[in-house]
């Protein structure tokens, strides 16, 4: 089936067969057009604003919290109370929007399924669109595992709800135009749920619920704000029904939260950690600054001084507002058979768990089905309210020398093959439809690729980028690595195997990322072209 005719200014080019039709209908079209028509040009000041930061620390200024807005953090204000349904998120899991993966959200015991099509996702035009399909059909009540012929739908009887994480600002969808050029990727994902699922979520008691990703100013926030009350105005329901929950997973988003949450405050109702993305963050803003080279990943555990100011800021902030604290994702996979390194996989996780919600925080983020009952069993040792916004976090003051304080730790042949290891095999999955890939029992993710590639990167550019036994990380010592590792790989997964998937692509994109003099902002950009 040809593709449907254009909408005003908005042409759909990717393939559409019969199924894919019910959600590209022409009224979901006139209403993603009419945001596109409002926002897109936005959506460009923001990206460019971003370039304008980078190149302002690139210069020696340090990011701070915004000296125009001191007074107003300053003072006493909250949000609108949380609704009912979201008062108790104790644990969410979060995980991609393929069929499989909604049915064992929805019946993980979990109290929120975060429904990514970010860093769990890989864009394919088909994955993304049946991702909106098996959407509906959780939301409808008619979701049923593939292959199944009449089926059962999720048997626990209170169902999670379903907050849907579209893509972030820098991505766009290529499948589809806007005045000839791609349209915006975060704008396609929101309007499609959003418009397809609102009168069936309402019906149910529920509401259309949100994870934004990776903000950089309380501006973008101000963006998605005057979206949702825009969206809400062309569907006829109250503003304020949509509800967001703002991903902390960038170093200047952990400085403006206050500034965020008062862009949002008719729609906000919670700030979650990304640990992984605010390393990313930091080491991407700081990567061409003096004395900013980062450790081994690994050794930047949630103890290092910067996390730990993040993490405390975060819940006294949110609590200080009125809305809930959401911890990090815990990505650690309990091995299946019984074992002595089963049992401290699952210490490990029950103990994060457990100091999440001594700090405060009211719930947190998993991303495995096995560990929802570790998570929940964690933080109902710690409270047994719905939620513990009668916390109000750190008394001592956080400043922002805090968030910026440098992690230690060494940096290691072995950390530098892991990243290398890890970049190829993530890549790998992603260009072939696959973004959630358990990578040595660990939930790997496009930020896992992202954090892998970029301390490559300024590990071979940075003059301090030097290996704990003296020698500077070179080039030479990055091919002999790279070839050492893609050799093992091979080894260990077979020749086969090893033709059959896109390694080789992997690797070429890995050593053309890393190889580049300015450093790239995300990998997946590039690697988007070559997704079908």
């Amino acid at each position: 089936m040809e593709a449907p005719n254009s909408v005003a200014s908005l042409e759909v080019i990717g393939p559409v067969d019969d199924l894919l039709s019910e959600i590209l209908t022409p009224a979901a079209l006139v209403f993603l057009n009419a945001l596109f028509e409002t926002f897109e040009h936005r959506r460009t000041v923001i990206l460019s604003h971003r370039l304008q930061v980078q190149t302002e620390i690139d210069s020696g200024f340090l990011p701070d919290f915004p000296s125009e807005t001191h007074y107003f953090r300053e003072s006493d204000w909250q949000i609108g109370s949380v609704p009912g349904a979201l008062k108790d998120r104790r644990v969410e899991i979060v995980g991609p929007v393929t069929r499989e993966a909604a049915c064992s959200a929805l019946n993980s015991g979990a109290s929120g399924y975060i429904a990514d099509f970010e860093d769990a996702h890989s864009p394919t035009w088909k994955g993304t669109l049946h991702g909106q399909l098996n959407l509906r059909d959780a939301v409808s009540g008619m979701l049923f595992p593939t292959g199944t012929n009449g089926g059962e739908p999720p048997r626990q009887s209170k169902i999670p709800s379903i907050h849907v994480r579209p893509r972030g600002w820098h991505l766009v969808e290529r499948h589809v135009l806007f005045r000839g050029r791609p349209v915006s990727a975060t704008l396609f994902d929101f309007g499609l749920y959003l418009f397809h699922n609102v009168d069936a979520l309402l019906s149910k008691g529920t509401g259309p619920y949100f994870y934004l990703p990776k903000l950089e100013h309380y501006l973008e926030a101000r963006l998605w704000n005057d979206i949702f009350v825009m969206a809400q105005k062309l569907l006829n329901i109250p503003v304020g029904t949509i509800k967001a929950t703002v991903l902390i997973e960038t170093l200047p988003a952990a400085l403006q939260a206050n500034e965020i949450i008062w862009e949002l405050k008719e729609h906000i109702v919670g700030l979650s950690c990304s640990f992984r993305g605010y390393v990313f963050s930091f080491i991407k803003r700081f990567h061409n600054i003096p004395g900013y080279i980062f450790p081994d990943r690994f050794d930047i555990t949630t103890d290092a001084h910067c996390i730990r100011a993040c993490s405390r800021l975060l819940v006294k902030t949110c609590h200080r507002r009125g809305l809930l604290a959401i911890g990090e994702m815990e990505t650690q996979a309990p091995i299946t058979q019984s074992s002595a390194e089963n049992a401290a996989v699952l210490q490990t996780i029950r103990a994060n768990k457990i100091r999440e919600a001594h700090d405060g925080f009211d719930g947190t983020r998993v991303s495995y089905p096995a560990t929802v009952a570790i998570a929940r069993e964690a933080f109902d040792k710690v409270f047994t309210s719905t939620n513990q916004l009668h916390v109000k976090g750190a008394s001592d003051r956080i400043w922002s020398a805090d968030l910026l304080e440098l992690p230690t730790g060494r940096i290691s042949e072995k950390a530098l093959r892991a990243n290398i290891n890890a970049s190829v095999r993530y890549m790998a999955h992603w260009l072939s439809g696959n973004g959630w890939v358990p990578l040595d029992r660990l939930m790997g993710d496009a930020m896992t690729l992202e954090i892998s590639r970029i301390q490559v990167w300024q590990w071979l550019h940075h003059l301090e980028g030097v290996l704990d036994d003296g020698r500077k990380i070179n080039m030479s010592i990055f091919r002999r690595a790279m070839a050492e590792e893609i050799e093992k790989l091979q080894a260990d997964i077979g020749s086969d195997e090893f033709k059959r998937m896109p390694f080789a692509l992997a690797a070429e994109l890995l050593f053309e990322s890393v190889n580049r003099p300015v450093l790239e902002e995300f990998l997946t950009l590039s690697a988007y072209e070559y997704l079908d």
